[in-house]
């Protein structure tokens, strides 16, 4: 018993700081929500739930969710498939495995700012070698392209990271079932989705987890590339959260919004957590 208290009184201080580092801030921002505080007018204001109905009524908000969720799609959907793609050839035992491993994981070992800045210079519609190739195309600058430019630079800093956690999958996956499909005459493809797939569907799950969660924070590479525009074709609603606070000087209706994101999030992990318990 002793010792059972003395292990709870050496963990109290670290239990202190990370309650200091997570719940204030969350708990801060949820009581600036109901409030009317601004930078311009920095007083504590009761509004009630009046900042979530104002959230809920403001179309700028509404277009960078719905930009948000457009782009979620595409970017997780884009870095399974690549990553499985990436993954399923790694496992095959390649030559130069160390240098193909070093290739598939460079891009998850630079910043996304630094990201940023490669592919800004890459893409640049004067200076860019991709730009001269497609006959100055200005990617970010044009609305047409601007989104899609934007997904694509993140897929290729992401696809690094879901190939490796699927080739730890691959690789874990018990050889018995592969081998006794191939006894029965199956073919290659037909074991891979007969066999291989079903038994990686749970860390498939958890990558989509993993991934959609990171996009919905995408902000980085759209500060560094884009700054939400052309007009507001890659204002996603991260950005549009962080432009509402420190540009427009309207913390606590950033706040309502921010709240609003974290339970659509948390939505959207509880239909995919439902999925991954489900058989």
């Amino acid at each position: 018993m002793r010792g059972r208290q003395a292990a709870q009184l050496l963990a109290l201080p670290g239990l202190l700081v990370l309650l200091g580092v997570v719940a204030f801030p969350l708990l801060y921002a949820f009581f600036l929500s109901l409030t009317r505080y601004s930078f311009l007018r920095p007083q504590y204001t009761w509004a009630g739930l009046a900042r979530y109905r104002e959230a809920l009524e403001d179309p700028y908000f509404l277009h960078a969710l719905g930009l948000t969720a457009l782009y979620v799609a595409l970017t997780v959907g884009l870095t399974l498939a690549l990553g499985l793609l990436l993954a399923v050839l790694l496992h095959q035992g390649l030559p130069l495995r160390g240098f193909h491993y070093f290739a598939v994981s460079l891009p998850m070992l630079i910043a996304p700012v630094g990201v940023g800045l490669i592919w800004k210079m890459i893409l640049h519609p004067e200076l860019g070698i991709l730009a001269y190739l497609f006959g100055g195309v200005d990617f970010f600058g044009d609305p047409r392209y601007a989104l899609l430019s934007l997904a694509l630079v993140d897929v290729w800093q992401q696809t690094s990271f879901a190939a490796l956690v699927l080739l730890a999958g691959l690789r874990s996956l018990p050889k018995e079932p592969l081998e006794a499909a191939r006894v029965d005459g199956a073919t290659p493809w037909q074991a891979f989705w007969y066999v291989t797939f079903p038994l990686l569907r749970p860390v498939l799950l958890a990558l989509l987890v993993l991934q959609t969660l990171a996009e919905v924070r995408t902000y980085d590479l759209v500060y560094v590339l884009t700054r939400g525009g052309p007009g507001s074709a890659t204002d996603l609603v991260s950005y549009y959260i962080y432009r509402k606070a420190f540009l427009g000087l309207d913390l606590s209706g950033a706040g309502a919004m921010g709240y609003l994101l974290l339970l659509l999030t948390l939505a959207l992990v509880a239909l995919y957590y439902r999925f991954l318990t489900r058989g």
